[in-house]
C-alpha cells in the first residue's frame, strides 16, 4: 500500500472531523470607553431608570452581549466603541462583575477608558444635591475592626478601627503594600483634564430639590445651585447615614489618604471595581491610568437640623432620593462630555491619555 501525501491526509482528516474556526482577531470588541454602572431598577429601557438606563437609550448601546459570570449582560454601541456594564450593588458583586468582564477573550480592554458614573451620598459641607464629583481618592470603607459605640473607651471618637491597629488613627499607618487595598489614586493629570472639561456643564435644577436643600440651612454649600468639584469617594457596602458617621467619614479618608483627599461623596462599589481594575492592569488585560470615576449627588448623607439620622434615613430610599433624577441627568450631562471628546479625538487618544495642562 502506497504512502498517502500530506495534502491526502488532510483531505481524509476534513472529510471525518469538521473543521473548527476560532474567532478572527477582527471578530474581538475593542471598546474604546466602558461605562460602568452599579444599578437599574427595572428593565434597561423604557420605565424608571437606574445608572444603566440613560446611557443605553441616550448612547444607543443596542447590541446586547451576554456576561454569563458578571451580574447582568453588557450592552455595546453599533461598532463596539462604547461598552455599558451594570456590576450589581455593593463591593463584591462590582469587583467580580468587572473581573468577569475583564478576564472575558471575546473583549481586548488594553486601550479602553473606564468611566464609573453613579449616584452618591454627598457631605452638604461640600456642595449641593445634584453635583457631579470627580474623584482624587476611593478609600475602602470595609476593611476594619470594630467596637459597638456603646462600649467604647470614653476618650474614643468611634468604635471603628484601622485594620492591624489597637485604637481609632493609629500611627503610623499600615506599609504601603497594605495600604493598596485601602486606598485607590486615580490618575491625577487625567482627572483633572476631565474636571477642566466638563466644569462648567450645566446641571438640573427644580423647585422640589431647591427646597429640599434648603432645609440645610446651617451649610451654606448645600444652599448653592449643583456644580462640578473633585472630591474623594468612601466605598463601604454599608449603607450609612447621619452627623456622627459623617464625622467618622472625613476622619477616615484624611487617614488613609495622609491628609491629601477630603471626603465628599459615599457609594458602596468603587473599590471593588478599582480593585478588579487593578488586578486586571497587573495581567495586562487593562491600563488602570485610564480610568476615571464620577459620583453625582442623589441625596445628602446625613440630616438636616429639623430630622434624626434615623428619621432621615427612612425618608430616603433608592428611586426615591431627594435629588435621584438630577443626579442621573448629572452623571450622564457630565460623563458623556468625556466619553465623546475621547471618541472624537481617538486619532490621539488611544496612544496618549488627554491631560490637564499643567498649571
Amino acid at each position: 500500500m502506497r504512502p498517502l501525501h500530506l495534502a491526502q491526509c488532510l483531505l481524509v482528516f476534513l472529510a471525518v472531523s469538521p473543521p473548527v474556526f476560532l474567532p478572527a482577531a477582527e471578530a474581538v470588541i475593542r471598546p474604546r470607553v466602558v461605562i460602568v454602572t452599579m444599578f437599574e431598577l427595572g428593565a434597561d429601557t423604557g420605565d424608571q431608570p437606574g445608572e444603566f438606563q440613560f446611557w443605553v437609550e441616550r448612547e444607543h448601546l443596542d447590541r446586547v452581549i451576554p456576561l454569563p459570570a458578571g451580574y447582568h449582560d453588557v450592552r455595546v454601541n453599533a461598532d463596539g466603541t462604547v461598552l455599558a456594564i451594570l456590576t450589581g450593588q455593593g463591593n463584591t458583586r462590582s469587583a467580580t462583575s468587572i473581573m468577569a468582564l475583564g478576564l472575558d477573550p471575546r473583549f481586548d480592554f488594553s486601550k479602553s477608558y473606564w468611566l464609573v458614573a453613579g449616584i452618591a451620598g454627598l457631605d452638604p459641607a461640600v456642595a449641593s444635591v445634584g453635583s457631579a464629583v470627580w474623584t482624587d481618592y476611593v478609600v475602602e470603607g470595609d476593611l476594619a475592626h470594630e467596637i459597638d459605640a456603646r462600649e467604647i473607651p470614653t476618650d474614643w471618637k468611634t468604635g471603628y478601627v484601622p485594620l492591624r491597629k489597637k485604637q481609632p488613627y493609629e500611627l503610623p499607618l499600615q506599609p504601603a503594600d497594605e495600604l493598596v487595598d485601602h486606598v485607590y489614586q486615580l490618575n491625577p493629570a487625567l482627572l483633572h483634564w476631565a474636571f477642566d472639561l466638563t466644569k462648567d456643564t450645566p446641571l438640573a435644577d427644580s423647585a422640589a430639590v431647591r427646597e429640599f436643600r434648603a432645609r440645610y440651612a446651617d451649610s451654606p454649600a448645600a444652599l448653592r445651585p449643583a456644580s462640578v468639584l473633585i472630591g474623594a469617594n468612601l466605598a463601604s457596602s454599608t449603607y450609612w447615614h447621619g452627623k456622627l458617621l459623617n464625622d467618622w467619614a472625613h476622619d477616615w479618608v484624611a487617614y488613609y489618604t495622609g491628609g491629601r483627599g477630603r471626603y465628599a461623596t459615599t457609594a458602596m462599589e468603587d473599590t471593588g471595581t478599582l480593585r478588579a481594575l487593578t488586578n486586571l492592569a497587573r495581567a495586562g488585560r487593562a491600563d488602570y491610568s485610564r480610568v476615571m470615576v464620577l459620583r453625582t449627588a442623589s441625596n445628602f448623607d446625613m440630616q438636616p437640623p429639623d430630622l434624626t439620622a434615623a428619621q432621615s434615613m427612612s425618608g430616603e430610599k433608592i428611586g426615591h432620593y431627594s435629588a435621584y433624577i438630577p443626579s442621573l441627568e448629572a452623571a450622564h450631562a457630565v460623563g458623556r462630555r468625556v466619553l465623546h471628546t475621547l471618541l472624537e479625538g481617538w486619532a490621539r487618544f488611544e496612544t496618549t491619555p488627554p491631560a490637564a495642562p499643567a498649571k
